[in-house]
């Protein structure tokens, strides 16, 4: 079958947009194709810094024809139905329709619509120039003389040129017919800029390929990552040194390159002073190298005075030119780095927080002095909870944001809280005060490491707890997709902390606390509100671990659960307890219980709350029900109160035979009117029992 070959050849894309590009490209021309019956066998795309590229397979080189039956008004119907139908029908009068009678409906029109496939090609030419004019670059330009005119092309550099082939490989493949603003469809590219810029014509994908590799073009992303990180791991193994790698760095370089070439280079040892991660940040940032190790027997990272540069050229002196260049640049940078290493340590930590009283951390919240007032206070409070020493955890917390003033930080500003541990070690803080200021930002992500050292975990859940309350507290919380301050992370990041270190933190106390250290707090209901915004983090947490959302929502339902670790692990055992067929069939039972209570309240315009009386029994399976339901509701609460919910779980386990049996035997909506009322007020008491470990009627089937 026919395959299409696409390339738009332009300028260099920023590596930041390739693959995504790519992605787009792929996704936008197949989805046009299979909206217009056309489908196919296997689609893939490819990017390098000037060519977005696409191979499709297995294409049709015909649409099947259509024929499609359309139903029209009823014979006799208005003008007005019967115009819109021929009109719509394509018809030029109803002789071109057909009347079908229907034994119910009567006589009516149908139209016979036959449409003939389309070619392949003409459908491409249709469909391939308003995908280039409208492809979503996140950033885009106009260029030329023609770009002042309404309507000019936009990319994202300029674009020079373009191939479209479509054909069969037995076969020549046909040029796709079409042109976007004067650059027409062909079947001419070009290779590397510097090693082989001439023309290259190709036909067909299988030619492309290797057209491209004898012009010194790697089409695919990944094998150029994989040549790089092969390479740059054969040339530090060369020198006995190990490639520290870096998979983002990696991704950016392999877009920088079309033709990667690999070579070493080295700089003074003296700048091995400096913090190893200071020199990663250095030759990462500005010359997007890789940094080597020395190999260690203590396990501790010790850097190298070498890194591992990727060059797009083949140079005739071996590349001896080219690394000398990026040493010096190298060499200049450490330097730079070097002198902020040594000018920061000449003042302490402490001596640098009047500074934070000039930067604002939000118009409406203050200036992050005042914050780390705010997180000082709030750690020193949270410290017994997680058993840290609270002069220690206000330490922390006071010197934790100083280093955003040092020339490093602001340099790198990545780096922020590790160069603070550093700058505190120096002047000799306690180890876990310098560790609380590197881990109080952690956990940063879903993959980031959870502090477990009582100081970091007590300074951490301070910072996240004052900016969640104070963020709520001027009401800036997130909306849909946007979440511009980080807030679902920082609540995630609260979830982790309480749930990795075991903690008991009830929260709306904490953010009762936290609120009301702001000003701008607003109202009471800011505390419940932010708890469930930390209820809906924590059902995605869980959910992504496997846990059910409907029994986060069953424990969540019961007042007073803000204890985020007791609500886990309630949790846990509501799951196990329901896997098992006692609670299945308990659920069954409470939920038909709900179900009847909430019609016939309903239906009475009262609530059922009032407890049974014993006095009303006229059935043996009434009596055994309420004698089950006192045992189960009192041993369930004692186990709760001792926070023992497999405890509580085995007292309700009892229930299921009484259960089953009442609505085997027993006929709740009775003729007489207060034995009716009896048996409900007892369901009711069904549902206050289950109501000690959950909320039933939120737990799904």
């Amino acid at each position: 079958m026919p395959d299409l070959l696409l390339e738009l050849f332009s300028e260099e894309i920023p590596a930041r947009m390739q693959r995504r590009a790519a992605e787009d490209l792929r996704k936008l021309v197949t989805d046009a194709l299979v909206e217009r019956g056309f489908l196919y066998e296997g689609a893939r795309a490819f990017a390098t810094p000037r060519r977005l590229a696409l191979h499709v397979a297995g294409l049709p080189a015909r649409g099947q024809d259509v024929r499609e039956e359309r139903k029209g008004p009823r014979v006799g119907a208005p003008d007005a139905a019967v115009q819109g139908f021929l009109k719509g029908a394509g018809l030029a009068g109803l002789d071109q329709a057909r009347v079908v009678s229907d034994p119910k409906k009567g006589e009516f029109y149908v139209a016979v619509i036959e449409r003939p496939g389309r070619d392949t090609l003409d459908v491409l030419a249709e469909i391939l120039p308003a995908i280039v004019r409208g492809f979503p670059w996140p950033k885009s330009m106009r260029w030329g003389a023609a770009s002042a005119e309404p309507g000019a092309l936009r990319w994202v550099r300029p674009l020079h040129g373009i191939v479209a082939s479509f054909g069969p490989e037995t076969e020549t493949p046909e040029r796709v017919p079409f042109a976007v603003d004067g650059i027409e469809a062909g079947f001419v590219t070009h290779g590397h800029r510097f090693l082989a810029p001439g023309p290259i014509e190709v036909r067909r994908f299988a030619d492309y390929l290797p057209a491209l590799e004898r012009a010194k073009v790697v089409l695919d992303a990944d094998r150029r990552k994989d040549i790089i990180l092969h390479d740059a791991r054969d040339l530090a193994f060369a020198r006995g040194l190990e490639l520290v790698e870096d998979d983002g760095l990696l991704e950016e370089v392999a877009g920088l390159v079309e033709w990667p070439v690999t070579l070493i280079g080295s700089f003074e040892e003296r700048f091995l002073a400096i913090p190893p991660e200071v020199i990663r940040a250095t030759i990462r940032a500005n010359q997007k190298c890789f940094v080597l190790r020395a190999p260690s027997s203590d396990g501790r990272e010790r850097l190298a005075n070498a890194f591992v540069l990727v060059s797009n050229l083949v140079a005739s002196d071996g590349g001896a030119a080219i690394v000398a260049g990026n040493e010096r640049v190298v060499r200049a940078r450490l330097s730079d780095a070097a002198f902020f290493w040594d000018t920061d340590r000449k003042v302490p930590l402490a001596d640098r927080l009047p500074k934070l009283e000039s930067i604002v951390f939000h118009e409406k919240l203050g200036t992050q002095y005042a914050r780390v007032e705010r997180i000082a206070a709030l750690a020193r409070a949270l410290a017994p909870v997680v058993g840290a020493d609270a002069d220690r955890a206000e330490r922390a917390a006071r010197l934790a944001k100083a280093d955003l003033v040092t020339e490093m930080v602001g340099e790198f500003p990545e780096l922020q809280g590790l160069m603070g541990r550093y700058y505190a070690a120096e002047q000799g803080e306690p180890p876990e005060v310098c560790a609380a200021i590197e881990e109080h930002y952690k956990p940063l992500g879903p993959g980031d490491r959870v502090p477990t050292a009582p100081v970091s975990v007590a300074v951490a859940l301070a910072d996240k707890l004052d900016t969640l309350a104070g963020f709520w507290a001027i009401d800036e919380k997130p909306t849909g997709s946007k979440d511009p301050y980080a807030l679902r992370r920082a609540a995630l990041g609260v979830i982790r902390l309480v749930l990795t270190n075991g903690i008991r933190l009830p929260l709306l106390p904490r953010f009762a606390e936290a609120l009301g250290a702001h000003a701008a707090a607003s109202g009471a209901g800011a505390g419940p509100d932010l708890l469930a915004f930390l209820a809906d983090r924590l059902k995605v947490h869980l959910r992504e671990q496997g846990a059910r959302h409907d029994l986060i929502d069953a424990v969540f339902a019961l007042p007073g659960q803000d204890d985020l670790l007791m609500v886990v692990r309630r949790v846990e055992a509501l799951g196990r307890f329901l896997d098992g067929e006692d609670g299945r069939n308990l659920l069954a039972g409470t939920r038909r219980a709900a179900n009847i209570l909430r019609i016939e309240e309903k239906k009475d315009g009262r609530a059922y709350d009032a407890a049974p009386d014993p006095a009303l029994f006229a059935l043996a399976e009434e009596r055994a029900l309420a004698a089950a339901l006192d045992t189960a509701r009192a041993e369930a609460g004692r186990a709760v109160a001792g926070e023992d919910f497999e405890g509580a779980m085995r007292a309700l386990s009892v229930l299921r035979a009484p259960v089953d049996a009442f609505f085997d035997k027993v006929t709740v909506n009775a003729d007489d009117p207060a034995l009716r009322a009896n048996r409900l007020a007892l369901l009711n008491a069904l549902r206050a029992a289950t109501r000690e470990v959950a909320d039933f009627s939120r737990i799904e089937g």
